[in-house]
């Protein structure tokens, strides 16, 4: 698994740099073989967590239309016992979201101790579409936002400070995080699209709002770009995984979690008080007298 190491984001990269990179040459039923395998050990993990209740673990997944999120999530976590996940994905921002500043609605959606929680789409849409569409803070009503020209260098700033400070709070306190950028090649993009359109059940997953965010793809990539290089710290690095194979993909996330998060020889559940564990024949013997 080391070489899945090379996802993390350590220093500045350029996404270019992972245009098209395969993670491996195994074919589609190979890799959802290895994902089954690795994604019961995950779940036997996640169940460990759960009992030793003092981490909680937060999936940061980003990507653009079509990259694979929904379908991750669905397989990457197929063995988790439902009571120690929560995913949640954060779409437009609604009126009571609009009210607050724009980190609330991720702060309340957090997981607690002994949980995952995963984000499809994160707060990092607020350095990502706004930034792209900049009209859009006019909607957040800030104090100091009249119009787009307000919303400059200094502003972006300030808000990558104030993630990173959010990040490092929550990592202080015991939130394990993972980001994870799924990047799809416009190529790719371009054919699942077509996809979509060309199979009927398939039809419900297209909208027309793809195509228009599609013509500003380059302007999306060079705020990824910024973003995972402002952003990706030791206590919440980012992995960029190439997404043109879905399975592929899949199982890189999976043994990321897994091998990162068996590192931590901590992570034990938790043993009897020492009275309970020396009465435990009594115990038995009274259930079996019953």
């Amino acid at each position: 698994m080391e070489e899945l190491h090379q996802y993390k984001v350590t220093e500045k990269i350029n996404l270019n740099d992972f245009e098209g990179a395969k993670i491996s040459e195994l074919s589609e039923e190979e890799l959802e073989k290895k994902l089954r395998k690795v994604r019961k050990k995950l779940g036997k993990l996640q169940d460990t967590i759960y009992a030793h209740d003092k981490y909680s673990v937060l999936v940061c997944l980003q990507g653009m239309d079509t990259s694979g999120k929904d379908s991750l999530i669905r397989e990457v976590f197929k063995d988790f016992n439902v009571r120690g996940v929560e995913v949640h994905s954060f779409k437009v921002p609604t009126d009571l979201e609009l009210g607050h500043d724009y980190l609330w609605r991720h702060y309340i959606a957090l997981p607690q101790r002994g949980k995952f929680g995963v984000f499809n789409r994160t707060h990092y849409e607020n350095v990502l579409v706004t930034r792209v569409h900049p009209e859009y803070i006019l909607g957040e009503n800030l104090p100091d936002i009249h119009s787009v020209e307000d919303i400059n260098d200094a502003f972006w700033d300030k808000r990558f400070e104030q993630i990173n400070a959010f990040e490092k709070h929550l990592a202080e306190n015991g939130t394990l995080i993972y980001k994870f950028f799924l990047h799809l090649s416009k190529e790719e993009q371009k054919n699942r699209l077509l996809r979509r359109l060309e199979k009927k059940e398939k039809n419900w997953k297209f909208s027309a709002g793809d195509l228009k965010e599609r013509k500003l793809w380059d302007d999306y990539q060079r705020c990824y770009e910024d973003a995972i290089n402002r952003t990706s710290k030791p206590y919440a690095p980012w992995y960029v995984i190439p997404a043109d194979s879905k399975p592929a993909a899949r199982l890189a996330v999976a043994n990321i979690l897994l091998e990162t998060l068996s590192a931590y020889d901590d992570i034990k559940e938790p043993e009897l008080d020492a009275k309970t564990k020396a009465n435990i024949e009594i115990y038995k013997s009274q259930l079996n007298n019953e």
